[in-house]
């Protein structure tokens, strides 16, 4: 089985110390590096080339202009969030930079895995109580929607959309619907057409308000 790579930019020792632990502890990843700064992001992985970098935001140095330097230049290598700010704002001025994915650090081990899994497939992972809270708030750039008659969706499409509010990934929509994850991703790209969303993320808040407000009209 081949390994993921990783490396961990954590400035509080223990906390980084605690994640080499918990990945060095499982056959599917290998620590290749670590840092403490934003600095150390950039060198680790023009240096390294791990398939995910996991980082703080927090650290010295400016991580959101360290993210998109290193997506430029760093081949392969996927950038993962881990942060204690719940801030919507923050979490999208990170997907923006080019990070794959957005984890709360009082996620559980399991849901860090997750994420490193589906960022290092080519996904996008935000941790699901954040998603909610975008959702809830509102607090993302305009979806840009087409004004005038009401978007359709083809039968599939609707199957799709309801598998993304529930949080499903790429991976398990083409296992259920029994297509190939190819075909799920030519379909994203349909729906971010017709919702006039820019990534998966305004996909999944929009499908998400479109579930909204078909449950309300159902009840009317």
């Amino acid at each position: 089985m081949t390994q993921i790579s990783l490396a961990l930019a954590d400035d509080h020792p223990l906390m980084l110390a605690a994640l080499v632990e918990l990945f060095r502890n499982t056959d599917e990843f290998s620590v290749v590096a670590t840092g403490t700064n934003a600095d150390d992001i950039f060198e680790i992985g023009l240096r390294s080339g791990p398939d995910v970098f996991i980082v703080d935001l927090m650290m010295q140095g400016n991580v959101l202009e360290t993210i998109p330097k290193l997506v430029r230049c760093g081949g392969k290598t996927k950038i993962l969030a881990f942060s204690a700010m719940s801030k919507c704002d923050l979490a999208i001025k990170t997907l923006d930079a080019g990070a794959s994915g957005y984890v709360l650090k009082g996620s559980s081990p399991h849901e860090l895995i997750e994420a490193v899994k589906a960022v290092h497939r080519g996904e996008i992972f935000i941790t699901r109580e954040l998603a909610c809270k975008l959702v809830e708030e509102q607090r993302i750039a305009p979806l840009r929607r087409l004004t005038g008659a009401p978007i359709k969706f083809t039968s599939r499409e609707d199957q799709i959309i309801s598998m993304l509010t529930r949080g499903s990934t790429n991976r398990q929509i083409a296992s259920e619907l029994k297509i190939g994850e190819k075909t799920v991703k030519n379909y994203m790209t349909i729906l971010m057409q017709k919702l006039n969303a820019r990534n998966r993320l305004e996909v999944l808040i929009a499908a998400q308000k479109l579930a909204n407000e078909r449950e309300q009209l159902s009840r009317h």
